[in-house]
């Protein structure tokens, strides 16, 4: 046969653990009013005779403070169990573990914060850094520019078949430049009287470099002068 285990109950439980905690309470309240008593019975009585002289005795020690004393107390209190005192030790060491994890929790938001300030400065003097560095190359390529325009304008003025003449035999990275920078109606008929074969390799490799200044996210050229 089989034996069947019973379920423990839960109220009988929990009325034994009640009794236990009043049990714990009325030993703590009798501790506490022990000394009050004791006082209360001393002043009541009256003073001895003063017949011998002798040494006088200290007064007694004011009883300690519920406050004080809890600690103490609940450590060194006989009535307490094994299993009781080994619980309690348990708690305060957890308490001090939570204690140990705090200050560590909050050294690390300490050091973490001091990192984010240190990012964001960081942050801060890059941007700035960029800013000047995009302002020096504005300046630069309007620097550029300027002279370049000189030497446009020059072209532009001239005749389209002098000016053909000249670009046949210009080196070719400074003739895309001044293509660039010409204005399309007079480029044009420059175009026209350069020889064929010049003007069809010079007008792809001119779009083949617009091509790629705009797919570069560089600083924006500056603007044309109007023909």
């Amino acid at each position: 046969m089989t034996r069947r285990f019973r379920r423990p109950r839960l109220l009988p439980l929990t009325i034994a653990a009640m009794a236990a905690l009043l049990l714990v309470k009325s030993a703590v309240l009798v501790r506490a009013a022990v000394p009050a008593a004791a006082g209360a019975t001393a002043a009541a009585m009256p003073p001895p005779p003063t017949v011998r002289q002798g040494p006088t005795e200290p007064p007694p020690a004011p009883p300690a403070t519920p406050a004080a004393a809890s600690a103490p107390v609940a450590c060194a209190d006989p009535t307490m169990s094994d299993s009781e005192r080994t619980l309690l030790l348990d708690l305060r060491h957890r308490r001090a573990e939570l204690d140990a994890r705090a200050a560590t929790l909050s050294a690390r938001e300490g050091v973490l914060s001091a990192a984010e300030k240190r990012l964001g400065a960081r942050v801060a003097e890059l941007t700035s850094l960029q800013k000047s560095l995009e302002g020096l190359e504005t300046k630069r390529r309007a620097r550029d520019d300027a002279n370049w325009q000189g030497l446009v304008k020059l072209y532009e003025t001239m005749k389209p078949r002098d000016a053909a003449t000249i670009f046949n035999d210009l080196d070719k990275p400074v003739l895309l430049q001044v293509l660039d920078r010409m204005n399309e109606r007079k480029a044009a008929p420059v175009l026209a009287a350069m020889q064929p074969e010049r003007a069809r390799q010079v007008t792809a490799e001119l779009a083949e470099m617009r091509a790629k200044a705009n797919r570069a996210p560089s600083v924006p050229a500056p603007a044309k002068p109007g023909g």
